[in-house]
């Protein structure tokens, strides 16, 4: 019995390009006659059969974009929707909002209901949970169906698909290195928990950026939150070190309560403590002190994603199939530091 062969290897073998094969098989007018036999010769000696379950979901357009996001309430969140949005509807498509609440099982029953025929393809930021257990199987099944995933902001390396980032690292780097050039020597870090990719790799960027000024790493300066219920009392006792001159927070929510924390203890912001934050949001323009911010530019990010998924949907050169390689690609978003008053 013959080996099962995909159209990438008839390309191969041919010495054609894959949108060739594939327009061959659909005897399509583009191809020369001579080309389309030899091709169709080919596959039906290697008993070529297409992916039936991805070629249908590939031609049953519903001009629908799934979005599943971990929440809405940081503003980073609603700025990637609108970039989403905005594409989105410059190109006739409409978008379909679900939240994860950063639950692995909500994530999974989000992707089963949208997967239904509902949605044409995801864009997507993984729950917390979804990155602690490590487990990606509904993405993975959504795409064997011929579902093309974008993800954004916290992605995975275990999953091979389109991906929308910033530089995480380098962003939380220059962040911590404008505070030290400001002279401050003992800051401290409001970071989420490990197994959140974001989390991870900003506090690499902290670690690093003292490392490279010869300033000692304090573990006990680095408070891992896990939901913004319990910050307050960390923050609190974080702060009873008066030493501390400055706070380097992963988010903005985290960064406004350091600030009332700091003014409830008589701590002035930024005489005696700077702070600086990431995302540009609504919070850190009104807040009193202003506070300066590592934009992440959301919106671009989200104008970014849209673009990548529904060039995917709507190109014909790959015919979809189980086991064809994508070239995928990965777009990092360049980030600025947008400095106010809590800093200055």
């Amino acid at each position: 019995m013959k080996k099962k062969i995909t159209i990438k290897q008839i390309a191969r073998e041919l010495d054609v390009s894959i949108s060739t094969v594939s327009k061959s098989l659909r005897n399509s007018l583009d191809i020369g006659e001579e080309t389309k036999l030899k091709v169709q010769a080919f596959a039906k000696f290697y008993h070529y059969k297409p992916n039936n379950i991805a070629l249908s979901l590939k031609n049953r357009k519903t001009k629908t974009i799934g979005i599943i996001i971990p929440e809405i309430v940081h503003y980073f969140f609603s700025t990637v929707i609108n970039g989403i949005e905005h594409i989105a509807k410059e190109n006739g498509y409409s978008v379909v909002i679900c939240l994860s609440d950063d639950s692995f099982d909500k994530e999974v029953l989000n992707m089963e209901l949208l997967t239904n025929g509902s949605i044409d393809g995801f864009i997507m930021s993984l729950s917390k949970e979804t990155q602690q257990k490590k487990d990606f199987h509904h993405i993975s099944e959504a795409m064997s169906q011929g579902m093309p995933v974008v993800m954004f902001d916290r992605v995975t390396e275990d999953i091979l698909c389109d991906k929308v980032i910033i530089n995480d690292e380098l962003a939380a780097y220059e962040a911590v290195q404008s505070l030290i050039d400001k002279g401050r020597k003992k800051i401290a870090l409001l970071t989420t928990v490990d197994y959140v990719s974001v989390g991870k790799l900003r506090t690499n960027g902290y670690t690093k950026a003292l490392f490279h000024n010869n300033i000692p790493f304090d573990e006990n300066l680095i408070i891992k939150i896990e939901n913004i219920d319990n910050c307050s009392v960390k923050i609190e006792e974080l702060l009873e070190d008066k030493a501390i001159d400055a706070v380097f927070a992963v988010n903005e929510l985290f960064a406004v309560t350091a600030i009332k924390v700091a003014n409830k203890s008589g701590i002035k912001v930024p005489e005696d403590l700077a702070v600086i934050a990431f995302t540009d949001g609504i919070i850190s323009k009104y807040s009193t002190p202003t506070i300066t911010t590592i934009s992440q530019r959301g919106m671009e990010m989200g104008k970014v994603a849209a673009k990548i998924l529904i060039e995917r949907l709507e190109s014909e050169e790959v015919e979809l199939e189980e086991d064809e390689e994508e070239n995928y690609k990965t777009v990092v978003i360049e980030t600025r530091l947008i400095e106010r008053e809590s800093t200055n």
